[in-house]
């Protein structure tokens, strides 16, 4: 009986602090979910150092998120770098009533992703529907690639716009996917330093894009 009393007070132990860590791990969970609520509320303030936290607490989901969808490394760092000029340009849209910031920002990651399956999916049919019946391509693949032709012309002569140090941070951050404190490590200066060329950059770059 002694025993068995043991037994059972040492079980019942195990619950309470298997409980307990739950229920730490839910706070935890609660207070991280809270803290990027908030972010993004200040984000939708053009508050770039904001904007630098959010990013750095999110990429590697958005990423994988994205990864999962496109399976293809270059589309899936191509379409995480739209995803945040999307959150960028629209965190006002976000409302917290509707739900937490993190599933917010997947549900525009997967509708992002999706949407690249289906243009290159479109452009592929395309080729296959009118390439060995005419040597012109079709009306609308034409128009479709002079508008990304020149919204890269547009977004290349934005960059060439920004000081040499603004343009770097930009590269590093949103084309080789580095976050704000390996931006800060690649280029030998401190934390609070990038945030401030990354704040004057985007303000450079929404002036220049004509983004509101």
């Amino acid at each position: 009986m002694f025993v068995d009393a043991i037994v059972t007070y040492a079980a019942g132990g195990a619950v309470r602090l298997r409980d307990d860590a739950s229920n730490m791990w839910m706070a935890a969970l609660t207070t991280a979910a809270a803290e990027l609520d908030a972010l993004l509320r200040r984000v939708a303030q053009r508050d770039a150092d904001a904007f630098a936290s959010f990013y750095d607490a999110t990429r590697s989901r958005v990423y994988g998120l994205v990864t999962r969808v496109l399976r293809d490394q270059g589309y899936s760092e191509e379409t995480t770098q739209d995803v945040y000029l999307q959150v960028w340009r629209t965190a006002e849209s976000y409302d917290p009533a509707s739900g937490s910031a993190v599933a917010w920002l997947l549900t525009l990651a997967h509708r992002r992703a999706v949407d690249r399956v289906r243009s290159e999916q479109a452009a592929t049919q395309r080729e296959s529907r009118y390439g060995a019946a005419s040597v012109e391509p079709p009306l609308d693949h034409v128009a479709d690639a002079v508008i990304s032709e020149d919204e890269r012309r547009q977004v290349t002569a934005c960059l060439d716009g920004l000081t040499e140090v603004q343009r770097e941070c930009i590269e590093l951050a949103y084309y080789q996917g580095m976050t704000y404190v390996q931006v800060s490590e690649r280029l030998a200066a401190n934390l609070a330093t990038v945030k401030s060329r990354m704040r004057d950059a985007l303000r450079g770059l929404r002036n220049c894009l004509g983004v509101r």
